[in-house]
C-alpha cells in the first residue's frame, strides 16, 4: 500500500505584496522556494534576517541589489540568469529596473525580517 500525499501536486500559494507578489511553491522544514514579481520601479524593504540564508536568481528582468555588510554598501546590477546569495545579518534590498522575477531558496524562517526602511510604511514590522 502506498502513502497517495507522496504523489500529490504541491500546492502554491500566491502573497500579494505592495511591490508585486510571491508564489509560494516549496515549504518544508528544511527550505522555502519561491518566485519573487517585482513590478518595474518598484522596492522592496531595506532589511536583514537574523537566522534566514537565502539565495536569489534572477529568471526575467533585471534588479538593483544594495548589499551592505560590516558598513561596506554596495549596489549590484543582477540581471537575466545571475545569482546572488545572502547570508544571515547581511542588510539587503532588491528595485526593479523592469518587471522581474527572481527564484528565491532559503531556510524556512519566513517571518525573520527586520525592516530598516520601507517606501509601503512596514518598516519596524514583520507584515506581508
Amino acid at each position: 500500500m502506498t502513502d497517495e500525499r507522496l504523489f500529490e501536486i504541491c500546492d502554491i500559494k500566491r502573497v500579494p505584496k505592495p511591490w508585486g507578489y510571491e508564489l509560494i511553491f516549496a515549504k518544508t522544514d528544511r527550505y522555502v522556494g519561491k518566485i519573487l514579481h517585482i513590478n518595474r520601479g518598484e522596492s522592496l524593504s531595506l532589511q536583514y534576517h537574523e537566522m534566514k540564508e537565502e539565495t536569489l536568481y534572477v529568471v526575467e528582468g533585471e534588479l538593483l541589489l544594495t548589499v551592505e555588510h560590516d558598513g561596506d554598501r554596495r549596489e549590484l546590477a543582477l540581471r537575466k540568469g545571475e545569482a546572488f546569495h545572502i547570508p544571515p545579518r547581511m542588510i539587503h534590498r532588491m528595485v526593479a529596473v523592469a518587471d522581474t522575477d527572481v527564484a528565491e531558496v532559503s531556510t524556512p524562517e519566513l517571518h525573520d525580517v527586520v525592516r530598516l526602511e520601507d517606501r509601503y510604511g512596514r518598516a519596524g514590522t514583520s507584515k506581508p
